[in-house]
């Protein structure tokens, strides 16, 4: 029996999945918590602190040294590492690694009795990533925007936007350029992983790739003038774009019992992975996923564009383009509303929702407490429509949630309606939220067996690069386990609130 490992290098975390797919069955699983086990890296909640808040980096050393302990634990669960027979992944998307010359020897010679990390470091051409969360890049976007106009949404599936990494790449080598021009290569967080696995220079797939206002989605290619517009020689800089299996893995990776030379598959972004992991890589079924940040995505029918500039889109791992509409303010903001209310879990995700009714009379929140990307918001800050501080908690709780939810509901109208919505997420685990969402999308919310999505599509993408088909192990990995079907008499409630929650993205923030 062939097993498949799927790694999933998120914000806060690394995760890995092994699974058989003849079997249908999850056979290990093991993370890294970056600010429980790697403090020493100093990035809380995977972020490098910073006097700026609009500039969010993490340490690129921090990821090598989870890649190692990551592969660790799962030798040490017990799991056969042997009979994995290929490895996938995915990482958060738009995150940046600037590489030096050195790169490419030092991977290919990377020695088991060190570290990645230890040996890694000399090959750093800039010490920090900016990652997702970074909206530093508002000059560079608006250059971007005035050369190309409508043009780059149009080609690229989005317009310039603070978190992507062109932009970023355009601030790095305006501030830094001495540090630019020590930089050989460019890599997305996922192609840097995929290629130390691999122990040579590892292609950027489509999924990933078009979240850098770089990729051409009509030619599958880097496009030429923007490329060389957003910073000069840039093109020489960026991996190939391309999918399958990037090489063999390299043999530093035996002393944790893979076999050396097994097939690594290209990695994705972590939006792409989930589409996979969730069964929704075809037409019809769309997913919210509550982590970090809240996102919705679905597989698009035909390719098109948001009107309004936010949404975006990108390559479909499994063909063809995938939609999606990122909300920065995701768990984190709701853990701090659940603080500030004094509140536990259990309350927060039931009790809330039950001393409240739907529409929770027209009182609204979104807790913005870090700039927002959908809409673009710089100026951080909570948005209410009464008094939230004087509220009691239940009636805060779900003011935010239903906000968040009505703005997710807003900013899909452009991507489509679905009859069916499936969850993903730490989130997702929460009743309350789960009904909030069916209600206010009069959709049916359904909940999966696997919580980590996109480690459970890396894995699939593993074994589908060896050949098994991506249906058979839908149908193995994604069942439903829970659903909430919408409730007809809140459809016109939330309805009715749409105007109130699009008025609330335009007010300025509470105090």
């Amino acid at each position: 029996m062939a097993y498949y490992l799927g790694i999933d290098s998120s914000t806060q975390s690394m995760k890995g999945l092994v699974i058989d797919p003849a079997a249908g069955a999850v056979v290990g699983a093991a993370g890294v918590n970056f600010t429980a086990d790697l403090p020493q890296y100093n990035c809380p909640d995977g972020v490098l602190a910073h006097p700026d808040p609009l500039v969010k980096h993490a340490d690129p050393l921090m990821w090598l040294a989870a890649l190692d302990l990551l592969l660790e634990r799962l030798r040490a669960a017990g799991v056969e590492m042997g009979k994995i027979a290929a490895v996938g992944g995915d990482g958060q998307q738009h995150g940046s690694v600037y590489l030096n010359g050195r790169f490419a020897e030092t991977l290919a010679g990377l020695d088991p009795a060190g570290t990645l990390a230890g040996q890694l470091k000399a090959a750093l051409a800039r010490p920090t990533s900016p990652i997702w969360m970074d909206s530093s890049t508002s000059v560079e976007c608006r250059a971007l925007d005035a050369a190309f106009g409508a043009r780059l949404q149009a080609d690229t599936g989005s317009p310039a936007i603070e978190r992507f990494t062109g932009p970023q790449i355009r601030k790095f080598a305006r501030e830094e350029p001495e540090r630019y021009a020590q930089t050989a290569r460019v890599h997305l967080v996922s192609s840097f992983l995929c290629s130390v696995l691999a122990g040579r220079d590892a292609p950027i797939d489509a999924g990933d790739g078009a979240g850098m206002n770089l990729l051409n989605l009509r030619t599958m290619a880097w496009d030429a003038a923007v490329a060389e517009f957003t910073a000069p020689g840039l093109l020489e800089k960026l991996p190939k774009v391309g999918k399958g299996v990037a090489g063999g893995l390299h043999p530093y990776f035996a002393k944790y019992g893979l076999r050396a030379g097994i097939p690594v598959a290209v990695w994705t972004g972590d939006n792409p992975a989930s589409l996979v992991g969730t069964g929704a890589w075809g037409a019809g079924v769309a997913v919210v996923s509550l982590g970090t940040s809240d996102t919705f995505f679905a597989a698009l029918d035909t390719f098109r564009t948001d009107p309004e500039g936010c949404g975006h889109v990108f390559g479909n791992p499994a063909g063809g383009f995938m939609s999606l509409a990122c909300f920065k303010n995701g768990s984190l903001a709701r853990d701090r509303v659940r603080q500030e209310a004094g509140a536990g879990w259990a309350f927060f995700d039931t009790t809330a929702f039950e001393l409240t009714a739907a529409g929770n009379g027209g009182r609204l929140a979104l807790p913005w407490f870090v700039p927002e990307i959908t809409p673009p918001v710089l100026e951080p800050g909570l948005r209410a429509n009464f008094d939230f501080a004087a509220a009691e908690p239940a009636v805060r709780i779900r003011a935010a949630v239903e906000g968040q939810a009505l703005a997710l509901r807003s900013h899909a109208l452009w991507i489509g309606s679905f009859g069916t919505i499936r969850v993903t997420g730490g989130a997702s685990k929460s009743p309350g939220i789960r009904q909030t969402l069916a209600d206010v999308f009069q959709a049916r919310v359904e909940s999966i067996a696997v919580a980590d999505s996109a480690a459970l599509g890396a894995a699939m993408l593993a074994a589908h690069a060896e050949g098994v088909p991506l249906a058979a192990m839908t149908e193995r990995f994604s069942p439903v386990t829970a659903v909430c079907e919408p409730r007809a008499e809140n459809a016109a409630v939330y309805t009715a609130l749409l105007p109130a929650v699009q008025a609330l993205e335009k007010q300025a923030p509470l105090g």
